[in-house]
């Protein structure tokens, strides 16, 4: 699923209400002399944190603009003004920073900040951000407005300190108060339009106007929400806030009335109120004091109403939008958690008006609902939280407590139906910083282990719900085909039987098939994704930007299909996985006559197979933005994706213009009312199953789990299984806590690039990102005699081993492409870092990787090859097979290719001449079984028993002794193929037809 970092500030011009530019206006009599910030004279340089100056900032290396100061005859002050161009795809801008060195300025005797701006009259929206409290600039609260480029020439802007909102999409820290105090400001940031190149010039930014109360004090109540049952009584309290929390110096009134534009009738479903509520000169910011609203009981069953508390506030800002009282829906069938869930959702659905279930079908990113009322505004039926889209603080208690006020504002609807909210929890509870990240899939592949992979699951998905989440959008079935994909780590492996095998961790996260355990607080919707043929995708058939695979075209015959990429699927279905989502990629059979087509548009695929065939009885939710790929306009695509079978829509920021179009189509006839129904009905189901109706809020009972011993020692087990140990010359794996070990590397000591993308944000990132133990670590808890230089330039001598820790850094889909700034080959650095320690002491080399690197010519000189993949936060897993606490018993779930040359290169290809096949993996700490080609012929007995006997324990070991006698030869190209398709039929459960080819993979190497 594609998703933003910093959530995109793109998407946030175009949710923002536009701020009217307006010219300066006179300088009142007692107002103060404008302060300046900038001139743009050369006074502020353009310099980095700490210290203070100008610097540009974007989400890619294209995106930050170029700026210089330059000289114009027509600056509006002084000779020189700010200008740069831009050509933004993402995200990007630039920041005056204070320095960090010096105290936080103190801006809150004025009324706001102004500017000149040279307009370009393009219509587009430029957001203008301060930074507020907190240690430093970059450690501040953000505040954010725009104002539109509707104009030509010079024109000066003035934003009042209150136009400012606080950022609800994006927070680089938390904990601060969330008040726009003003007296420790560190700078402001401007972000630039997306989508067009254009060039901009700003001079003159300074303070001006005195600040009055009406602007510092601001009225809010503590919910904008406030459901009761019928019968009971709203307490809705009032408090007044000012800027620098200085105590109001003139009394603020608001005067309050229940309003008759509400859905409830006063007198019959409530008692009017009215009155006001006087807060006195010198009252402290905070205070608070509170309205009471009885509503009565008149013993019908009905939907829900509402009760607007209309607010006058004199002497400050009133807030942001009219509280409302909510008569709780009651005495309804579906409101009955007795009834079976079919009559429940049959029930709701009959009373949904074509707005309601439209609204049901769409689901917007949570930075594109600010603080929640288009929740309700639009009945919508999901929201999500993208890569990096997280609460600030980025904490358990305050995931909740967002997920918990958007639960909220769906209970000003008229049916109350609970939002389902989503998350990309992909390797854990991948989001929240300090969660049990685990091994990627594909590590988790090369461990052959089930019952490991559902007990991984278990585990995200206990500390998933524990933040109030009941959906992951995990597992990836995928199947990868190509090493070149930016997305091959989050495939099980390249065998359709691997990733069948492992889908153990749907049950993980659902608990039982018949989704009985949904309900309960440690279980999660589970999403096999990506329907179907994402991992083969053809090199240089993407279309998207500049992806070289990822979203491709997988070209395959009928037959390739059905075996390779649809298996997956049917072992899902059967399990009882709540949700599927499509593929961004084109499907393409050979000989359908249809040609490459979008999957969001294959109905024969989703209609005819998966629903149809499969019978599958969850819901399709799409991918992000995902039927925008489809060609045509959004009609087109809204009708085109929906009558090919999928039920929720992942609009993230269009969610407005989705929900509408799709009524137009509908009201049309162009998408029938039994199609939508359809869809409504799977929604709602899950929803019931999930127990949303009775249980809409988070159940944080779990939360103390998030991240502890227990949960950790389930992702330090499985690092450990994941670790593939492909070459051990001489035994010096695994290490002796006596030897004295010299470490190197770059992923050596980096708990960001072990954990890889989807980790804290969608790219992931290097460094000290989340807690966990980094490899390094976790070495030094075994050994005392450790010596670590990550570029290996300290020196080598009097050491027993080398370990050198290499390999990738973070990435996620197509970014992490090959040919799209990324091959398979080690960065100079971590070569370097090999040849030095290599040439000077016995090494042992651990990749650490999504994907298999090219080592080529250095094999030879390496004496211990580890494929560590990307362990997680578990560092330990890794130490533990290092130093023999446990044995290597990981297996490639890939092929290990020579070159890029061979790619693609899998198992059961016709050629097929790897470095290290598939299913490739040594052991430590087991003594290899005797006898040779007379073990092996006796092996192969008993495993035509084992099979004939159904004894999969039985089978699976008499296989990997005869594997383990095999891996002492060679490898060749006679040997690989029948040893790689040994482990393929393995995991069939054909056990000596297994033994059958390992033995003649023995034979082709021996003379």
């Amino acid at each position: 699923m594609r998703r933003t970092a910093l959530l995109a500030s793109a998407a946030l011009l175009t949710t923002l209400l536009p701020m009217v530019s307006a010219q300066a206006q006179p300088q009142a009599a007692d107002d103060p002399a404008p302060v300046p910030v900038d001139r743009f004279e050369g006074e502020v340089p353009f310099a980095n944190p700490p210290a203070g100056g100008i610097f540009t900032w974007g989400s890619d290396n294209d995106d930050p603009p170029t700026l210089a100061l330059e000289a114009r005859a027509d600056a509006p002050e002084g000779d020189r003004v700010l200008s740069g161009t831009y050509d933004i795809s993402g995200y990007g801008g630039f920041t005056h920073d204070f320095a960090f060195a010096e105290p936080a300025h103190d801006w809150s005797a004025h009324k706001g900040i102004r500017f000149w701006w040279e307009g370009r009259d393009n219509g587009k929206k430029v957001a203008f951000e301060l930074k507020d409290g907190g240690a430093n600039g970059e450690a501040s609260e953000l505040w954010t407005t725009s104002f539109t480029d509707d104009f030509s020439g010079w024109k000066q802007i003035e934003i009042p300190f209150t136009d400012f909102d606080y950022r609800t999409d994006y927070q680089p820290v938390g904990g601060i108060d969330h008040i726009l105090g003003l007296t420790e400001t560190w700078g402001y940031a401007v972000t630039l339009p997306v989508g067009v190149q254009g060039q901009f010039a700003m001079d003159g930014v300074e303070l001006y106007g005195k600040a009055d109360q009406s602007l510092r004090a601001s009225v809010l109540t503590d919910s904008a929400v406030y459901p009761t049952d019928e019968g009971g009584t709203a307490t809705v309290k009032i408090s007044v806030a000012t800027t620098g929390s200085a105590p109001i110096d003139e009394p603020v009134t608001v005067a309050y009335e229940t309003a008759a534009t509400g859905t409830a009738d006063p007198g019959k479903d409530y008692t009017p109120v009215s009155g006001t509520v006087v807060f006195p000169a010198g009252t402290a910011s905070g205070a608070t004091q509170a309205v009471r609203v009885p509503t009565l009981r008149d013993k019908s069953a009905e939907a829900a109403e509402t009760i607007p508390l209309a607010l006058t506030v004199t002497g400050a800002k009133p807030p942001a939008e009219t509280p409302q009282i909510v008569v709780d829906a009651h005495g309804l069938p579906y409101l009955n958690a007795k009834l079976p869930v079919k009559q429940r959702v049959a029930d709701l659905l009959s009373r949904m008006s074509l707005a309601e279930k439209a609204g049901q079908m769409t689901q917007a990113e949570r930075g594109a609902v600010g603080t929640g009322a288009d929740v309700a505004a639009y009945d919508l039926g999901s929201l999500l939280s993208g890569g990096g889209s997280t609460p600030t603080p980025n904490t358990p208690e305050d995931w909740a407590k967002m997920i918990d006020a958007f639960q909220l504002r769906a209970q000003a609807t008229r049916f109350q139906i609970p939002l389902v909210y989503g998350v990309d929890a992909v390797h854990g509870h991948n989001n929240l910083v300090g969660a049990t990240v685990m091994p990627h899939n594909i590590g988790l592949g090369a461990s052959r282990n089930p019952r490991l992979a559902e007990q991984t699951g278990a585990v995200t998905a206990a500390e998933v719900r524990a933040t109030g989440i009941p959906w992951d959008f995990a597992p990836c079935l995928c199947v990868t085909r190509d090493e070149r994909w930016g997305r091959s780590y989050e495939s099980f492996g390249e065998d359709p039987a691997l990733v069948d095998s492992l889908e153990t961790v749907i049950q993980g996260l659902q608990g039982a098939r018949n989704g009985k355990d949904l309900k309960d607080n440690d279980k999660v919707l589970a999403t096999a994704k990506h329907f179907v043929g994402d991992g083969g995708t053809e090199y240089g058939s993407s279309t998207t930007g500049t992806y070289t695979i990822d979203q491709g075209i997988t070209k395959v015959t009928r037959q390739q299909l059905e075996a390779v990429h649809l298996a997956p699927y049917k072992n899902a279905v059967d399990r009882g996985v709540g949700t599927v989502m499509p593929s961004y990629s084109s499907l393409d059979v050979l000989g359908d006559g249809q040609g490459p087509v979008k999957m969001h548009a294959r109905a024969d695929m989703i209609n005819g197979v998966l629903k149809g065939r499969m019978d599958f009885d969850g819901f399709v939710i799409s991918d992000w933005d995902g039927i925008d790929q489809i060609p045509g306009d959004r009609a087109f695509d809204v009708r085109t994706s929906v009558n090919a079978g999928v039920d929720m829509v992942m609009v993230p920021y269009a969610f407005r213009e989705f929900r509408t179009t799709l009524m137009e189509e509908a009201q049309a006839g162009r998408v029938s009312e039994q199609r939508i129904d359809d869809a409504v009905s799977r929604i709602l189901t899950q929803k019931f199953r999930l127990g949303l109706f009775e249980k809409p809020y988070a159940d944080t009972s779990g939360a103390s789990k998030i991240g502890s011993a227990e949960h950790r020692a389930v992702a330090r087990r499985a690092a450990a299984e994941s670790q593939v140990l492909l070459k051990n010359a001489d035994g010096v794996l695994p290490l002796k806590k006596s030897q004295k070990v010299y470490v190197a590397g770059s992923n050596a000591d980096d708990i960001g690039n072990q954990s890889g993308g989807w980790t804290v944000t969608w790219q992931g990132a290097s460094g000290d990102i989340t807690p966990g133990t980094t490899i390094l670590e976790a070495m030094r808890k075994n050994s005392a005699r450790l010596t670590y230089s990550k570029d290996a330039s300290a020196p080598t001598t009097g050491h027993d081993i080398g370990v050198v820790v290499v390999g990738e850094t973070p990435y996620a889909e197509g970014v992490g492409d090959v040919g799209n700034g990324h091959d398979l080959a080690l960065s100079p650095a971590d070569q370097t870092a090999v040849d030095t320690v290599c040439a000077a002491m016995k090494c042992a080399v651990l990749i650490v990787s999504g994907r298999p690197q090219l080592i080529g010519d250095r094999l030879g000189e390496i004496d211990a090859l580890v494929a560590s993949w990307l362990p997680g936060t578990e560092g330990d897993g890794v130490a533990d097979v290092l130093y023999g606490k446990r044995s290597f018993t990981g297996q490639l779930p890939v092929t290990w290719p020579k070159s890029q040359d061979q790619l693609p290169i899998n198992v059961g290809d016709t050629s097929y001449d790897p470095q290290f096949p598939y299913g490739w993996g040594l052991t430590t700490l087991t003594k290899v079984p005797e006898g040779g080609a007379t073990t092996l012929k006796a092996l192969g007995v008993a495993a035509a028993v084992a099979e004939k006997a159904g004894s999969e324990e039985a089978g699976r070991a008499i296989v990997t002794k005869a594997r383990l006698i095999v891996q002492q030869k060679k490898i060749t190209a006679a040997f690989a193929k029948p040893f790689a398709d040994a482990d393929r039929l393995l995991l069939t459960g054909r056990y000596a037809a297994a033994v059958e080819r390992l033995t003649e993979a023995y034979r082709a190497t021996t003379g």
